[in-house]
């Protein structure tokens, strides 16, 4: 009994040592909710629509194609997009879906290396 009881208590130990309770992701929406695509501006180029807390959406109109990577800096998230010269006309949406971590404060985003700041920033359920 003794050993099952040390047994469990050790897995209860390393488990709360090795949780993660990072939740930061960031990935490109294929199909956007319709609640969502209802809020987007399609004059916008760049905009910020929270659904709760943690979780937010990053909207840029783009005509040419793009790579895009994250970086936490302290209590800042970067969100760095490279754009690749386009012709796509009209430019095309993209939508990626963010979720935050509860110690970020602040998103900047970086265009080509330029900070730039949100053309809208919005919360699902707003009217428009």
């Amino acid at each position: 009994m003794k050993k099952k009881l040390l047994l469990t208590m050790l897995i209860v130990l390393l488990a709360a040592c090795t949780s993660d309770d990072s939740i930061l992701s960031f990935s490109e929406v294929e199909t956007v909710p319709e609640n969502l695509n209802q809020l987007i501006n399609p004059h916008e180029p760049l905009q910020l629509i929270y659904e709760g807390e943690q979780t937010a959406y990053v909207i840029y109109q783009s005509a040419g194609d793009l790579l895009t990577d994250i970086e936490e800096q302290d209590d800042t998230l970067k969100i760095l997009i490279s754009e690749a010269d386009g012709s796509s006309i009209p430019a095309k949406q993209h939508v990626y879906k963010l979720t935050l971590d509860d110690h970020h404060e602040v998103i900047d985003v970086f265009i080509n290396g330029k900070s730039t700041a949100f053309d809208r920033v919005s919360t699902l359920g707003e009217e428009n």
